[in-house]
């Protein structure tokens, strides 16, 4: 393997979230009087941090969400992750070939360290995560697409970053990785190819990645 470390991204690379967050994500923010579509959620939040989400909304409308705007959408999410949350097809093979070849592994999300937990355990991929190789936005100041997250989940795996891969299905992740010095597979499941500039290599199905990575 030609690397030392490969970081994943977790929504939508290890758990096929993005459709249920994203889906219900549109239709609590046109609930308060934002309508956004689900692609416009897609196109706008995917990947990002819930501090985007607030961030935009007041740029756009100069209104403020409502103070407990995540918690209401968090409950959402995990309601709806308990009936309907899959892994992504082909994930538990690719950490099946990595543990067998011996390459270190973690994720690191956008997501909060809540919002990670409930998806492994639901989809059964907790078993493959030791806690200390899962890292989120709550660890650092800034989330994607600023570096920080990444060269965080780095240094605690005692990884250099031009040592280091990440799978990334975002845009915002992409730009984040690129930042950070790091080489970048980016995952064109639900992401248009044109939209994941700058990356070392793309693919779309990801059962194909450990091959990819040799």
């Amino acid at each position: 393997m030609r690397y030392d470390l490969v970081i994943f991204d977790n929504d939508g690379v290890l758990v096929d979230s993005e459709p249920i967050s994203n889906r219900l994500l549109a239709g609590y923010l046109t609930e308060l009087g934002h309508p956004t579509s689900y692609e416009e959620s897609l196109r706008d939040y995917m990947g990002a941090a819930m501090h985007r989400v607030h961030d935009l909304v007041e740029e756009r409308t100069g209104e403020r969400l409502p103070d407990d705007f995540d918690d209401v959408f968090h409950a959402r999410v995990f309601a709806a992750f308990e009936r309907e949350l899959k892994p992504v097809a082909g994930a538990v093979e690719v950490l099946e070939r990595l543990v067998a070849d011996g390459v270190p592994y973690c994720v690191a999300s956008s997501g909060s360290h809540e919002r990670i937990r409930v998806g492994h355990r639901t989809t059964g991929l907790d078993e493959w995560f030791e806690d200390e190789w899962v890292f989120s936005s709550e660890d650092v100041g800034r989330g994607k697409p600023a570096p920080d997250l990444f060269l965080y989940a780095a240094e605690r795996m005692g990884v250099a970053p031009e040592r280091c891969v990440v799978v990334e299905d975002s845009p915002l992740g992409v730009r984040a990785a690129v930042a950070a010095g790091m080489d970048v597979y980016g995952f064109t499941a639900m992401t248009p190819v044109e939209r994941l500039s700058g990356v070392t290599q793309l693919f779309g199905d990801m059962g194909q990645l450990a091959d990819l990575l040799e």
